[in-house]
């Protein structure tokens, strides 16, 4: 009952309200498309059949990205692109940023990092005590009402007992090619070759590419999953869902830029 609960609920929530609205109003759409003219102006019955069918097309193919059951899958297949190693070998961590908050209070100070970030440094700190490496934090003030995410990640890697003789500042970056491009020249001013990359999984190919142009073959360690390895079919995984919308928008967005990374940069 719980999970039928949930089922229905998404469908007069967005996104599911828009497909509902979108199903129904093609289907009106379609009824209507003997009438000539009317409220659609259009006098050709097919070419009112053909938008009818088209609407019904765009509104089946929003609901499947909207599903949990899709971006499990398209989100899997992007995460699995690259896999911890067993045994992790280099001279230096590179964590890269993903987003942070100027303003907003902490324990230590203002200025916080959004969650894809905090999972990233969580994975670099644990790194950082198996290893005895030094942490290299690359990512800038992106916009004006965000935070410097190395900064912050800094101020955060101290409270966590990383000595600061330990951690290197890269802060200028706004984007991955940035981060890979200024990491890439301070690694090369303190004579580091073997950097071990950590970065959300979804971000990992991309992020390897771009450090890759940059003559660098660094380990990848991906961290921040967002989707299980076990994948177990359920119908709530077919109710439409806003998270599951934004993931399958990253996939397309990482595989786009991936390209435009490997081909035109």
């Amino acid at each position: 009952m719980v999970y039928f609960l949930k089922f229905g609920a998404s469908f007069i929530l967005p996104p599911g309200i828009f497909i509902v609205f979108l199903f129904f109003y093609s289907i009106h759409l379609w009824k209507h498309s003997a009438s000539g003219g009317g409220i659609y102006g259009w006098q050709r019955p097919t070419l009112r059949k053909k938008a009818a069918a088209m609407l019904m097309v765009f509104t089946l193919v929003f609901y499947l990205f909207c599903t949990p059951w899709l971006a499990e899958k398209s989100m899997s297949w992007l995460e699995d692109e690259y896999q911890p190693p067993k045994q992790v070998q280099g001279d230096v961590i590179v964590m890269l940023g993903g987003g942070a908050y100027a303003d907003t209070p902490d324990v230590s100070g203002q200025g916080t990092l959004c969650a894809a970030p905090s999972a990233r440094l969580l994975t670099a700190v644990r790194l950082q005590r198996q290893l005895n490496l030094p942490i290299l934090l690359s990512g800038g003030q992106v916009y004006e009402d965000t935070g410097a995410e190395a900064k912050i990640a800094k101020r955060v890697l101290m409270d966590l007992g990383v000595p600061e003789d330990k951690i290197l500042v890269e802060d200028k970056s706004l984007n991955t090619t940035q981060n890979a491009r200024y990491s890439a020249e301070i690694m090369q001013e303190k004579g580091l070759k073997n950097p071990v990359l950590v970065t959300s999984a979804f971000h990992m190919k991309r992020a390897m590419l771009n450090f890759e142009k940059q003559g660098y073959k660094p380990v990848p360690f991906p961290s921040d999953y967002r989707t299980g390895r076990k994948h177990v079919f359920h119908y709530v995984k077919l109710r439409p869902s806003m998270d599951a919308l934004y993931d399958n928008a990253v996939v397309l967005q990482e595989t786009l830029r991936a390209m435009i990374t490997r081909y035109f940069e």
